[in-house]
């Protein structure tokens, strides 16, 4: 069985090989290896699949792990929606930071909540995401795999990247894979943490599974600025 957590913590590379000491520490050191060493990490938002302007996750998104990221910036832009917005700063802010959702809400990292079925559809999402554009032929997706075997992630998860690439994209199953509102800002979430859509079809796939989810326009205009925040 695919440990969906894992995954998902090497594709924003919290976990990558060569990273060692504390969770700052590795955070740090994940973002300088992706930028130094591109072959040696399986990052799918900075360097696996990458974005055409390769932003990385900022603060300390990274040091929380891939699931409590995305988690948590579904619920800054949830929370962020359901209350009366502050007087915009005059003054330039620090870096952002971010925190991981609270456990008794719907967007908690435990595992009764987000399931490993859930957490993998997360990653499924990204995949599906960076393919928007349809830049992924064959060579690039030999290229992709080649990575992932670099990674050392294991035969199981190796063979699951192949079939995501290989078959059409199944947006059925992800969006029924979110089973509650706050699953579906995490898997949109998701799919915007993984690309910058600077093209039409990147655009229009995410206002597509923006529509499939059933997210109304305010909730997608805020996670569209806090996962924007999060990538420097």
């Amino acid at each position: 069985m695919i440990d969906a957590r894992k995954l998902l913590d090497q594709f924003l590379g919290s976990q990558v090989p060569g990273v060692q000491g504390t969770v700052k520490d590795r955070a740090t050191q994940a973002i300088n290896l992706a930028r130094d060493n591109p072959m040696a990490t399986s990052a799918i938002a900075g360097v696996l699949l990458g974005t055409k302007t390769g932003r990385q996750v900022a603060g300390n998104a990274l040091a929380l792990g891939g699931l409590a990221a995305i988690a948590g910036l579904g619920y800054q832009a949830y929370r962020d929606g359901n209350q009366p917005q502050p007087t915009p700063p005059s003054a330039p802010q620090a870096e952002p930071q971010f925190l991981p959702p609270p456990s008794d809400s719907g967007f908690s990292t435990t595992p009764a909540i987000a399931t490993n079925d859930f957490t993998l559809s997360l990653v499924r999402a990204m995949i599906a995401a960076a393919r928007a554009d349809g830049h992924i032929d064959d060579t690039e997706r030999q290229r992709i795999l080649g990575k992932v075997q670099e990674a050392g992630v294991g035969s199981e998860a190796e063979s699951f990247f192949q079939r995501e690439l290989a078959n059409p994209v199944d947006l059925d199953a992800i969006v029924a894979s979110a089973k509650t509102e706050e699953q579906r800002v995490q898997v949109y979430a998701a799919s915007r943490l993984a690309i910058e859509p600077d093209s039409r079809a990147e655009r229009g796939y995410l206002d597509l599974l923006a529509g499939r989810l059933g997210l109304p326009d305010a909730l997608v205009d805020h996670i569209e600025a806090t996962v924007a925040g999060a990538k420097v």
